[in-house]
């Protein structure tokens, strides 16, 4: 290989690797830290008030368990991240003839969006079963 064929390769590979690191993005490689802490099947408050807060307003159209209902889509299978979450919950969505009214003001769910966050990305990362759980000491 003459020394200006090897100069085009380490050319080539090297706008490779920047495409590739690119294409990640900023954030490759580095963990996001999670909503919720979950130990052999128990949750911290934030997480078990998530829970409460999901089964007193949620549960109605989005069903048990945050697997969606006859009214509303599940909230665990494609999950949103928490900005466009709470956008949602607080300005609410139309799609076609589904309507979910906005929480925005609501003392129940404004407050609490962060720890409904967490309950329903647990339950989306698999890492929290269904039902009541139990809660951390």
């Amino acid at each position: 290989m003459t020394r200006v064929q090897l100069s085009a390769l380490l050319a080539v590979l090297g706008l490779l690797a920047a495409e590739v690191c690119v294409a990640a993005g900023p954030d490759a490689g580095v963990t996001q830290e999670k909503p919720y802490r979950v130990v052999d099947g128990k949750v911290d408050g934030r997480t078990y008030n998530g829970y409460r807060r999901y089964n007193s307003i949620c549960i109605h159209c989005h069903g048990p368990d945050g697997v969606g209902g006859s009214f509303a889509p599940s909230l665990i299978a494609a999950p949103l991240d928490l900005p466009a979450f709470r956008q949602v919950v607080l300005a609410g969505r139309k799609n076609g003839n589904s309507v979910m009214k906005g929480f925005a003001g609501d003392g129940n769910v404004e407050p609490y969006i962060e720890d409904i966050y967490a309950y329903l990305q647990a339950r989306a990362d698999g890492v929290l079963g269904r039902g009541r759980p139990a809660r951390l000491d």
